[in-house]
C-alpha cells in the first residue's frame, strides 16, 4: 500500500471519530444497569442455588468486559467529548473492572504506538518471541515462555495475576499523576468491596464476584490475545514496520455473531480501532462498512479463532505463525562424528 493510500484510508477515519452525546449516554444507560440488576439478581438467587446465582455471575461478567470497553474508549479520549469527563468515567469504569486507568492508559498508548514492532515489544502487548530468539534463549526462558503460552496459565491464571498484582501495584519510575490514580482505584475498590461485604455477608460476596471476575478476566485476555494473534499477522523491524500495515495487516476483524459483538462493544472491529483509536466503540463498525479497503483485513471467526491456541512463535522468514513442534529440529544438538 502506497503512502498516499495509507494517508486517505487516515482520512477517512475522520467522519468517525468523534463522539456522540446521544450514543454515549443510550451505551451508558444499557450497560450500567443490566449489570448492576444481575449482580443483584445474582445475590437473589443465592438464596436458591449456587448454580442459579453463576449463571446470573456468567451474565454479568459478559457486561464487565462491555463497561471495559467504555474505560477503553476513556483511555484514548473518544467515549466522551472533554478530557475530564473521559477522565472522570474511565476511573469509574476502572473501579468496575479493577484496573488503574492512568497506568493502563500509558501501556495502551505505548501498545498502539508499537503493535507488531519487534524492536519495540514489552509493553502492553502479548509476549511473542520469534523463532530465533526461542531457539537461542536459556532452558528456563523457554521453560517460562511455553507455560506464559499454555491456555491453562493464560487463561487460568492469566485474569489471577491482572486483577491482584499487575492491576494494584505502580510501576517502576510511574510519575506521580499515575501512582495516586493507582492509589485512588485501589483505596474505591477496596471501600466499596468492603461495604458490599459488611451488606450481604463477606462469603456471599465472593460467591458473586469472583466468577464476575475470573470469566470476565478470561474473556477480555482471549479478545486481546486473538486479535493479534493469527496465522498471518504483521511483525516487523523498526526500519520496516509501517503504522497503518501494523494496524490493518496486525490486527484482525473478529467476526462475531451480532449478540456477542454487542456486548465485546464492537472492539471485534480491532483493525479499525488500531488504525484510529480515536473512533468511539460504536462507529467502529460503521468505519469499516464505509471504508472499502478495510474489507480485505484477515476475518476470523468464533471457531477459526480457536485456531490461535497453536500459535506459538513468529517466523520472521515466513512471516506467520508456527507451532513449539514445528521447529523441534532447530532445537535438536547435532551429532558429533565418531
Amino acid at each position: 500500500m502506497s503512502k498516499q493510500k495509507q494517508l486517505m484510508l487516515k482520512k477517512n477515519m475522520a467522519p468517525f471519530e468523534k463522539s456522540n452525546v446521544k450514543s454515549s449516554a443510550r451505551q451508558l444507560l444499557n450497560t450500567l444497569p443490566p449489570f448492576f440488576l444481575l449482580w443483584f439478581a445474582a445475590y437473589l438467587s443465592l438464596s436458591v442455588s449456587f448454580w442459579l446465582s453463576l449463571v446470573f455471575s456468567i451474565a454479568a461478567a459478559g457486561f464487565v468486559i462491555r463497561i471495559f470497553i467504555i474505560f477503553h474508549d476513556c483511555c484514548h479520549q473518544s467515549f466522551l467529548k472533554t478530557r475530564r469527563g473521559n477522565d472522570v468515567l474511565g476511573v469509574i469504569t476502572g473501579v468496575l473492572t479493577l484496573f488503574p486507568y492512568e497506568k493502563w492508559k500509558r501501556a495502551h498508548s505505548i501498545h498502539h504506538a508499537t503493535s507488531s514492532n519487534l524492536n519495540k515489544r514489552g509493553t502492553g502487548d502479548i509476549w511473542v518471541l520469534t523463532v530465533d530468539e526461542y531457539v537461542s534463549s536459556s532452558f528456563w526462558r523457554k521453560v517460562g515462555y511455553q507455560l506464559y503460552r499454555n491456555p491453562l496459565v493464560m487463561f487460568g491464571l492469566g485474569p489471577i495475576y491482572l486483577f491482584l498484582i499487575s492491576n494494584r501495584f505502580n510501576r517502576k519510575g510511574a510519575r506521580k499523576k499515575e501512582r495516586l490514580n493507582t492509589y485512588l482505584i485501589n483505596f474505591l475498590i477496596a471501600a466499596s468491596y468492603s461495604l458490599m461485604c459488611l451488606w450481604i455477608g463477606w462469603q456471599a460476596f465472593l460467591m458473586i464476584q469472583l466468577p464476575i471476575i475470573f470469566v470476565s478476566g478470561a474473556l477480555g485476555i482471549w479478545l486481546f490475545y486473538v486479535q493479534h494473534q493469527f496465522e498471518d499477522s504483521y511483525y516487523e523491524n523498526e526500519e520496516e514496520w509501517d503504522y497503518v500495515k501494523a494496524a490493518v495487516d496486525g490486527s484482525s476483524y473478529y467476526k462475531l455473531p451480532k449478540i456477542l459483538q454487542w456486548v465485546t462493544g464492537n472492539i471485534g472491529f480491532h483493525h479499525v480501532h488500531h488504525l484510529s483509536p480515536k473512533v468511539p466503540n460504536y462507529n467502529l463498525e460503521k468505519a469499516h462498512q464505509s471504508t472499502p479497503p478495510l474489507h480485505k483485513a484477515t476475518t476470523i471467526t468464533l471457531l477459526s479463532s480457536l485456531q490461535s491456541l497453536r500459535f506459538h512463535l513468529w517466523d520472521q522468514k515466513n512471516k506467520t505463525f508456527v507451532r513449539f513442534k514445528d521447529i523441534k529440529h532447530l532445537l535438536q544438538k547435532p551429532k558429533t562424528e565418531l
